[in-house]
């Protein structure tokens, strides 16, 4: 979906297609013609952005078979579907049984996430439409925290780097400008924005800016006009931003909170825990573990990373972060100038929800996905933005 914004420039808006787990470029095609296309009828549009995520195996595909990169877009195109955003964290196993922890690997220190990236920019560089010459992809924000010396972070530096010189070079070839954004998330090395600033000041390259994500930036209370006015002043481009809401405990001392929480309690996802204390922030690596004994102190309001329908927000004791969701779009799309143009609504855990929550249905799913998007879209109409054919 396009918006004009009103200084005329155009920000698109997609739904990120990690909510359909696919390892090859067969399950990739399916998700068009079974899920992405059904949205866009459903929502009545022409044509609909998408936030494709590629595993490993079916980007290594598109790269290696330029006859199969041609066969992806015109299937796009057929379908009346565009893309010009990636989801590059994720880089094989998201739709396994327990994902967990190995969603951070391989890090940036390491070869394989260097090479996949480089393979993400060569298809994005293929696929955008004719009529658009700037593509982002969002990526692991370095590594999670732990095992992440001097030596893996001078790694990861040297990596990013090269794949900016790598970018360069294929705006040169291509003439598509391709930006990569650090996605800060809970227990990473870059967890918050305030971390993004240093790595990235130091890395110092237009091609390399940050992806915020809404739901990460609410998990660690983070206020989003602070947050974002800080990447403004360092100079960090704002790559993308994916719209998302996390989990909201507004008195997780009380029994009844702590049960409703409980339900979200399951064994695919990481779902980080946080609570703001006068001491700082306070957290636990999974929902279980901050339900478990004194983990994680109570007297003040919990957070989880748990990507909330943004349409459906949990019944009460709890609620979503959608309040910090309008909050930082308002700022990264509200004022004179958008702070970014490519925004992804990534809710990937429809199928994680508690059992009653959950669609049961493929056309529930489709008509989820579009109630979500809807609701985006009206919060961009409300700040000023027109809805392009």
């Amino acid at each position: 979906m396009r918006f004009r914004h009103p200084d005329g420039s155009t920000v698109h808006l997609a739904y990120c297609t990690n909510v359909h787990p696919a390892e090859t470029l067969d399950g990739v095609l399916a998700q068009l013609r079974d899920h992405c296309e059904p949205v866009r009828r459903r929502l009545g549009r022409d044509r609909l952005g998408i936030g494709l995520w590629l595993a490993r195996d079916a980007a290594h595909a598109l790269v290696t078979d330029p006859s199969a990169l041609r066969g992806l877009r015109t299937e796009l195109e057929h379908r009346g579907l565009e893309v010009v955003t990636l989801n590059g964290f994720p880089y094989e196993g998201f739709g396994a049984e327990e994902v967990k922890y190995r969603v951070y690997r391989p890090d940036w220190a390491d070869p394989e996430r260097l090479a996949h990236t480089t393979d993400l920019a060569r298809v994005l560089a293929q696929l955008l439409p004719d009529d658009v010459t700037e593509g982002s992809i969002s990526t692991l924000p370095l590594a999670w925290r732990t095992a992440y010396d001097q030596e893996r972070a001078t790694a990861a530096h040297t990596a990013l780097t090269t794949l900016a010189e790598r970018l360069d070079a294929l705006h040169e070839l291509t003439g598509r400008s391709l930006r990569i954004g650090l996605e800060p998330e809970p227990g990473c090395t870059v967890e918050t924005t305030r971390d993004a600033l240093a790595p990235l000041t130091a890395i110092g390259h237009d091609r390399i800016g940050i992806c915020v994500d809404t739901c990460h930036l609410a998990t660690s209370f983070e206020d989003p006009h602070t947050a974002l006015d800080a990447l403004a002043q360092a100079r960090v481009p704002i790559v993308k931003s994916q719209l998302s809401a996390a989990l909201h405990a507004e008195h997780p001392h009380l029994p009844e909170v702590r049960a409703a929480l409980a339900a979200f309690d399951e064994p695919r996802f990481l779902h980080q825990t946080r609570t703001l204390t006068a001491a700082g922030l306070r957290g636990t690596d999974d929902l279980g573990e901050a339900l478990a004994g004194d983990a994680l102190p109570d007297a003040s309001p919990w957070r989880a990373h748990f990507h909330v329908p943004l349409h459906a927000a949990p019944a009460a004791p709890l609620t979503s972060t959608l309040p910090v969701l309008r909050a930082a779009l308002t700022r990264l799309v509200g004022g004179p100038h958008p702070l970014t143009h490519h925004l992804e609504v990534e809710t990937y855990t429809w199928q994680a929800l508690p059992p009653e929550l959950r669609p049961r249905a493929r056309a529930q799913l489709v008509d989820s996905i579009a109630a979500e998007l809807t609701l985006a879209r009206d919060l961009l109409t409300d700040l000023g933005l027109k809805e392009l054919p």
